[in-house]
């Protein structure tokens, strides 16, 4: 259907020995690295690689992506992005000073210097997100992190100037870089994943894809219905009801529970008579091939080109989605991606079609598990990788004022990726971490551990920065070594270490996954 309308030591003990043991190699069935031959064969067709080298890359993707997450909490306010480079397996992470840059590189990335952090770059973003009623002919903008700079998409013809844009935003013009492009994006309209499903629209009907299953249902596109709207099956049977949508605005993501007579599966339809496995949702890196399937034209791979990017539709505008150059077109909507086993997101829109080409954006799988609380079903038969990544389910979130079970004292605490040490020399001081800084952070799960010193008692609290300010999100209290773990989307967050009691120097770890 056409779319109508404190500066303290630290160390990562848990990034030795992080790199895969071998980047392919058969690890069950015959399979190379676990990965789906029918996968493979569209990576071939569409990229270009045999199947040692595209194992290769899908292997080192999912290495990229744990080792990626946990230097972004490592090196806090100095992070600028990361990314994959052009032979797709050397990691690249962008930090703003030479101490950060030397944690960079004793991970096993290559560090690249450059001048504004993520952070920097994210809040420019959002002054361009708040003009966006102003932007006649731009379609859309992304933070960039190899050019460390902001890309706004403009039509040749856009009414809009784009620096004149920016800089009415408040945006820097060196940090500003415009690409023209014809296309103009629109949502793909027209319980495996990729199966197709069906809405009523207006009197009409309208055709999406399964993204992936979850428990009780499936995930999908926000434009795919809203909440109360029911879904009919492939077979034309009643199959649910959409219990949660945001479309347009920060997201393009929806949930649908689904009856008794549907049982959600951990595959995905690759429309050749085959089932592809979901094993985790590991998030892969810019620079990392991924493929997609949807009910119109099947299975396509490419390259994911950039995230976080603002996408303007005629609907309205939409936040937070990722750019590839895979192609799709109407009934695709929904649809999931795949990067190996691990899934990656949700078709959302884009522009040109499988015959001409094109690019397609797609809203993150794990957002929309953090936000909706959430858990993956997974098939949990596939190697998942090493220490850094992600869990294969979507855990779900306590309250916030809640706290995950007692870890092992001081040992769990040590085994946390990121370890920060500090001291509070008063009862009711409190000291923020990392470095008395922030940290940027991928949609998943927050985990940390809080040893005090002997005869005090200090507690932890995890905040996320909002557009009015730091906001506590979990924290532990009460009496030992304090432990939360808390789901979360993407953003901005810091540790606050309060001492309620006594004084002395306390051991911090934490990690996201």
């Amino acid at each position: 259907m056409a779319a109508t309308a404190a500066a303290v030591a630290f160390t990562l003990p848990s990034l030795a020995g992080t790199t895969p043991e071998s980047d392919s190699g058969t690890t069950k069935a015959g399979v190379a690295g676990g990965v789906s031959p029918q996968l493979l064969a569209a990576m071939k067709r569409d990229l270009g690689l045999d199947a040692d080298q595209a194992t290769t890359r899908l292997n080192r993707s999912k290495w990229a992506g744990g080792v990626t997450a946990t230097l972004a909490a490592a090196t806090g306010d100095s992070y600028a992005g990361a990314w994959l480079a052009k032979d797709g397996t050397t990691l690249k992470v962008a930090v703003t000073d030479a101490d950060a840059a030397a944690e960079v590189k004793a991970a096993g990335a290559v560090p690249v210097l450059v001048k504004r952090s993520e952070s920097e770059l994210d809040a420019a973003k959002s002054k361009l997100d708040a003009k966006v009623k102003s932007a006649s002919g731009l379609t859309g903008w992304y933070v960039d992190a190899p050019t460390n700079k902001l890309v706004i998409v403009a039509t040749p013809d856009a009414a809009t100037d784009p620096a004149t844009f920016a800089r009415r935003a408040g945006v820097a013009a060196d940090a500003v870089t415009v690409k023209i492009s014809k296309q103009q994006p629109k949502p793909l309209f027209d319980v495996r994943g990729a199966d197709p499903y069906f809405i009523s629209v207006d009197g009409g009907t309208a055709r999406c894809s399964i993204g992936f299953s979850v428990e009780g249902g499936f995930v999908t596109a926000g434009h795919c219905g809203t909440p109360g709207t029911t879904t009919t099956g492939f077979n034309n049977e009643a199959q649910g009801v959409v219990k949660a949508s945001v479309f347009p605005g920060n997201a393009d993501m929806g949930f649908v529970e689904v009856n008794g007579d549907w049982t959600p599966r951990p595959v995905v339809n690759d429309f050749k008579g085959n089932e592809l496995p979901v094993a985790g949702n590991t998030e892969a890196p810019v620079g990392a091939a991924v493929c997609r399937s949807g009910s119109t034209t099947g299975t396509f791979c490419g390259t994911i080109l950039a995230k976080n990017q603002t996408v303007r539709y005629p609907e309205g505008a939409v936040t937070g989605l990722t750019r590839t150059d895979v192609c799709a077109e109407g009934g695709d909507s929904g649809g999931p991606w795949l990067s190996g086993d691990q899934a990656q997101g949700v078709t959302s829109g884009g522009s040109g079609d499988c015959t001409a080409g094109g690019e397609t954006f797609f809203q993150p799988v794990n957002e929309i598990l953090a936000a909706n609380n959430l858990t993956l079903v997974t098939s949990g038969g596939a190697d998942q990788g090493d220490a850094t990544a992600a869990p294969t389910e979507s855990a779900s979130a306590p309250p916030a004022d809640e706290t995950a079970p007692p870890a092992d004292g001081a040992a769990a605490c040590g085994d946390l990726a990121v370890q920060r040490d500090g001291t509070i020399n008063r009862t009711g001081k409190a000291q923020a971490q990392p470095n008395g800084g922030t940290f940027r952070a991928r949609a998943g799960t927050h985990t940390a551990c809080l040893q005090a010193p002997d005869g005090a008692d200090f507690d932890l609290v995890l905040q996320r920065l909002t557009n009015r300010g730091f906001r506590t999100v979990a924290q532990a209290t009460g009496d030992g070594v304090k432990t939360l773990s808390v789901e979360q989307r993407s953003g901005t967050f810091r540790y606050v270490v309060v001492a309620t009691s006594g004084s002395g120097a306390y051991s911090l770890g934490f990690n996201v996954q």
